[in-house]
């Protein structure tokens, strides 16, 4: 399989990992224009799945390092094979709350708040788990996500205050979403080795560990579903069925999936070389890209009062601190 072992190579890898996980959620704003929610989720996750089976078998079943995906999965332990279908499901509420963070109260706001949260939890879970790195630099870059999230908080209350359609919902449930994403990365990371030049017996390979996430997110869906349904759903949502959906915005679901799915096996690749909390850490530094998409493309902010803005250009500056500090933690 294809592996990454230079850590140059591996911050670039987990820079591809902010973008794709900063920008899948433009998917959803696009179709959610015409498409419930409830479908363009299903879409998405179908385009997770498609995702991860299209690399287990091209860059996690060629090359000389690791195990190829089939002979990784007949030879993995059944706890492991849990541990990263725990994962998938972990993520998936903690996403699905992200998702009505995002409707409520929008991308501008949603993904610095519970992204930036995910990312503190993220971090430090995955450095106690296995402490690679500069522990004091971290832990300043950490600070300075939190500082982030609090600006961005700053912000958004900042517009609520001329703006009556503003929620404080969207804000809280983001919050709760950010907290639960802080942790799935740790189930998957449990079932993988550390070596993936030379994995250990029973532990996973990060393709095969990305597939079993998958199938954990795609099977654990309809349990979740009437969150979408009860918190971000429209009056005529239920008039429209799965069929009527045309099947461009089908696509464009499952392209969001497959956009998330990317930075995902980014990051878990990139972990071989720069450690789970580098690279879990570095990829959430997507908050910042949502931020630009929410602001300069949906103009989420149009019409808030001079320090909303003086409040973002903060919160901005405190997220490439806290990056900057992350990677050098090397």
């Amino acid at each position: 399989m294809i592996v990454i072992t230079y850590y140059p190579l591996a911050v670039f890898v987990s820079f591809i990992t902010m973008l794709c996980w900063g920008s899948w959620a433009n998917t959803q704003k696009l179709a959610t224009q015409s498409v419930p929610t409830t479908i363009f989720y299903r879409d998405y996750t179908y385009g997770i799945l498609l995702m991860s089976l299209l690399l287990a078998f091209t860059m996690g079943s060629i090359g000389a390092e690791g195990r190829s995906f089939i002979d990784d999965i007949n030879q993995a332990d059944l706890q492991n094979l849990l541990y990263a279908f725990m994962g998938g499901l972990v993520f998936n509420i903690a996403n699905m709350l992200i998702v009505v963070g995002i409707e409520l109260a929008g991308l501008s706001v949603a993904m610095p708040v519970g992204i930036g949260l995910a990312l503190i939890l993220g971090v430090i879970v995955n450095y106690i788990r296995s402490p690679f790195g500069n522990g004091q630099l971290l832990a300043g870059g950490v600070f300075a996500i939190f500082l982030a999230i609090v600006f961005s908080a700053l912000a958004y209350r900042s517009r609520s205050q001329t703006d009556e359609s503003v929620s404080t919902r969207g804000l809280v449930i983001s919050l709760i979403g950010g907290f639960l994403m802080g942790f799935f990365f740790y189930f998957v990371a449990q079932a993988m080795a550390a070596d993936f030049v030379n994995p250990a017996p029973g532990l996973l390979t990060p393709y095969t560990a990305l597939v079993l996430f998958a199938i954990g997110v795609l099977v654990t869906t309809p349990a979740f579903l009437p969150i979408l349904r009860r918190y971000a759903s429209k009056p005529a949502d239920g008039e429209i069925w799965y069929s009527d959906v045309s099947r461009r915005n089908h696509i464009i679901g499952m392209l969001g999936g497959v956009v998330w799915c990317l930075g995902m096996a980014s990051s878990l690749l990139a972990s071989g070389a720069a450690g789970f909390a580098i690279s879990y850490g570095l990829g959430q530094g997507a908050t910042i890209v949502a931020v630009l998409w929410g602001i300069f493309i949906w103009h989420e902010f149009r019409g808030a009062p001079a320090t909303s803005t003086r409040y973002l250009v903060v919160m901005g500056v405190c997220y490439l601190l806290g990056l900057t500090l992350i990677i050098a933690a090397k």
